[in-house]
């Protein structure tokens, strides 16, 4: 596994990474520390290495797991599965299953916390505490850039196209659009942003991009958006107030929709926020993880 970077903390990077089988998927995952159970779930593009400035202080005190994502990562990616928004919730629990964890707190950014919202909504005895870091929610992207990731899901669904998007250099285009980020000793910057999308440059993993956005709906989630009234654990919406990707309008929304929810707004931060705000994203993480489970 190709963890030791710079950017990496030298005993993070040198952690053993583990393990496990869930639906016949071999998932590694950083498994750090004793006590209450914590899960952090990255998004797209990244890793479980997007949690790098948080995991061994969070570890400190709890138990931390975070996984790279089905198919992001060093995980395996497979072809063999739907990865529908229903399914890839229900893995959550899988996953969980698979670790013989009956409850967790959870945190999710980007589309990890768009499944973790799914996830609190349909399991609500599983989850202890919830954090949602700037994420679509329950609405989606906007122009242009739902334009961008929909033209893509409507040509992976397209029988004839979708074998042609096999030789289209993911990589590069991941790399285009993620360049600021890498600027000026950004969040991405020395060499982090190609540890994220180095498995696209293969044939097998631009295979798996087309699957996976084949079974990706950009259109706002209406079930999503009637269950959040479900989630009844402590929630805490942490969100950058300069993301273009997913706007202040999306963490109020979602902040009058989910009882028990705080919404904290991260001043001058873009959409990595866990990267971007580390200490910041690490304090609000503690300060949820001190409120206590009623469920």
């Amino acid at each position: 596994m190709h963890i030791p970077m710079k950017t990496v903390p030298i005993k993070l990077a040198a952690t053993t990474r583990q393990r496990v089988n869930v639906d016949g998927s071999e998932v590694v995952y950083f498994d750090i520390g004793k006590g209450e159970l914590l899960l952090l779930l990255h998004g797209y593009p990244a890793n479980a290495l997007c949690w790098r400035d948080q995991i061994l202080a969070l570890a400190k005190d709890y138990r931390v797991i975070a996984p790279d994502w089905f198919g992001f990562g060093d995980s395996e990616r497979r072809f063999d599965t739907q990865p529908d928004y229903d399914f890839e919730v229900s893995r959550i629990g899988r996953l969980l299953d698979a670790l013989s964890i009956e409850k967790t707190s959870l945190i999710g950014h980007d589309y990890g916390g768009y499944l973790s919202l799914g996830f609190a909504a349909h399991n609500p005895q599983r989850v202890a505490r919830l954090g949602i870091l700037n994420c679509r929610a329950h609405r989606t992207f906007p122009q242009p850039t739902y334009a961008q990731f929909q033209t893509l899901c409507l040509l992976a669904r397209t029988r004839v196209v979708r074998k042609l998007l096999g030789f289209v250099p993911f990589y590069s285009l991941n790399r285009l659009l993620l360049k600021p980020y890498t600027r000026d000793g950004g969040p991405m910057a020395d060499g982090m942003l190609d540890h994220y999308l180095a498995w696209m440059k293969t044939p097998h993993g631009r295979r798996w991009v087309v699957h996976f956005f084949r079974h990706y709906a950009m259109p706002e989630n209406a079930r999503l958006k009637s269950e959040l009234g479900k989630i009844a654990c402590p929630t805490r919406i942490i969100w950058g107030d300069e993301d273009p990707f997913c706007p202040q309008s999306i963490a109020e929304d979602l902040a009058e929709r989910v009882p028990s929810s705080k919404l904290v707004f991260l001043r001058g931060a873009n959409h990595f926020i866990p990267e971007e705000k580390p200490a910041e994203v690490l304090h609000e993480i503690q300060e949820l993880m001190k409120e206590i489970s009623t469920i």
